[in-house]
């Protein structure tokens, strides 16, 4: 499964080891991270500025993240389609990249409810979805 996780939620993983950084390792592990470098230039500024984390600890994990993702360039849409116009590029990279899932905590986001088919949703959601799938029979 292809999946966009939105800055927010990897910062999220690299700041605790919590639910986002769980379920990192399992996209990791079992599907396609999609990212832009954008979101990486984002996850790196947000470490820096709001986790007051080392330079050389936030160029590790977008090593870190560029060796585990697919990374796409985003283009543009059309039309501005979420509340946040700074948030478009996620949607235009699920969009591009044929993603089957966008995963954020961004409330912008998050009330499209979907974007071109593509489900918008919570990484607590998406846990679920992935719980349930795995708990259906073979």
């Amino acid at each position: 499964m292809k999946v966009v996780l939105d800055t927010n939620v990897l910062v999220a993983a690299f700041a605790a080891q919590g639910l986002c950084h769980a379920l990192l390792e399992l996209c990791v592990d079992q599907h396609e991270i999609i990212l832009s470098p954008d979101i990486m230039k984002e996850v790196v500024a947000a470490l820096q500025k709001k986790l007051k984390v080392p330079p050389k600890v936030a160029k590790d994990v977008s090593e870190y993240l560029a060796n585990h993702a697919a990374l796409h360039k985003a283009g543009r849409l059309e039309k501005q389609v979420s509340r946040d116009p700074t948030d478009d590029h996620i949607l235009a990279l699920a969009e591009q990249s044929n993603a089957d899932y966008i995963i954020t905590g961004d409330e912008d986001l998050l009330t499209l409810k979907e974007h071109q088919g593509i489900p918008i949703v919570l990484p607590r959601r998406f846990w679920e979805i992935l719980k349930n799938e795995s708990d259906q029979p073979r």
